[in-house]
């Protein structure tokens, strides 16, 4: 059998090369400064440990968030009877001092990860169960649809494989919701504003809302909103703050 003649050498422009050049210098001085920063974090950490007194406290406090919850949980429920409206718009007003971690977990079941974060939500029992349970950090009440469209329009974004995507196109809808009928965002209005059948996917479809900090700011304390503080229940009030944070 004769010999295979060689096949010729791929020819790779120059500027490709260098271009390949510069990004493998770069992943490795990338690579180096992830390094220097965790090394730094981790002196940082040692020369800043808390005392054990501050320890102690930061339990105690979580503890007595978990027992102040649990009473709150056998509270009298709320009742959809007593709702002016299904749609409920919850903001989360408070951090994470001194918070248990199942008020963490049930203020991410929400969708809530962040201070000043909001959702629109369908009211029923397990959702009032849950508000009720976190009302401390919370603020919620009924919005009006201009407000539910002005949220949509600045500061609505989808959720597209876990990335936040702006909706700026309406193909991005119409590609995640078409098959159910909702096209445009004035569709997402609608279907939202009306607690229609696809409520749930629409508002899955879209990102928590990422609202400002009000400029008279909040209280601080966990105080609702009925004895003169910012949590709670604040029924057709949730507009006034909802346009001071949108």
């Amino acid at each position: 059998m004769a010999d295979e003649e060689p096949k010729p050498l791929t020819y790779i422009p120059e500027v490709i090369l260098k271009k390949r050049k510069s990004n493998e210098e770069w992943a490795i001085r990338r690579r180096q400064q992830l390094e220097e920063r965790n090394l730094r974090s981790k002196q940082n950490k040692a020369f800043n440990l808390k005392p054990a007194e501050q320890y102690i406290q930061e339990y105690r406090n979580r503890e007595l968030d978990l027992i102040q919850m649990k009473h709150r949980g056998k509270k009298q429920k709320l009742s959809l009877a007593t709702l002016d409206s299904k749609l409920l718009f919850v903001i989360r007003i408070q951090g994470k001092n001194d918070m248990h971690p199942k008020t963490r977990k049930i203020l991410y079941f929400l969708r809530l990860r962040r201070i000043f974060d909001g959702v629109l939500v369908k009211a029923n029992e397990g959702i009032l169960e849950m508000l009720q349970k976190v009302e401390p950090y919370i603020a919620y009440g009924y919005p009006n649809l201009k407000n539910v469209r002005e949220l949509i329009y600045k500061k609505g974004f989808a959720k597209i494989e876990g990335q936040k995507v702006p909706l700026t196109d309406n193909n991005i809808i119409e590609q995640a919701l078409g098959k159910h009928g909702i096209m445009c965002i004035e569709d997402i209005v609608h279907e939202i504003a009306n607690v229609g059948p696809h409520f749930k996917e629409v508002t899955s479809f879209l990102w928590p809302f990422t609202l400002n900090k009000p400029e008279s700011g909040f209280q601080g304390k966990k105080k609702l909103f009925k004895e003169g503080g910012d949590a709670g229940n604040r029924g057709d009030k949730i507009n006034e703050l909802i346009g001071k944070m949108n």
